[in-house]
């Protein structure tokens, strides 16, 4: 893990900035989701990318009841329950 050398302070309520200079260099916009993982005791940031729910593939995604289905898991599927495509 590679430090920055850049210290916050949580807020009242829980929240801190992350710096213009670190959102810029992982493109990180206004609105963009992140997602928290924990690792021993490390909170871990990662910029959110939606992904498939099945094999985590993140290319030729299908919007399915407001969850992400790549066309690889799809086809898994169809074999899966013997449909024909």
């Amino acid at each position: 893990m590679k430090s920055t050398g850049i210290v916050r302070k949580v807020d009242e309520l829980g929240r801190i900035v992350l710096p213009s200079e670190l959102r810029n260099t992982l493109s990180i916009k206004e609105k963009d989701s992140l997602e928290i993982f924990i690792e021993d005791r490390k909170i871990i940031l990662r910029k959110y990318e939606p992904c498939c729910i099945f094999t985590g593939n993140m290319e030729e995604l299908v919007e399915y009841k407001g969850k992400k289905v790549s066309r690889e898991a799809i086809i898994a599927l169809a074999t899966l329950a013997d449909v024909r495509i």
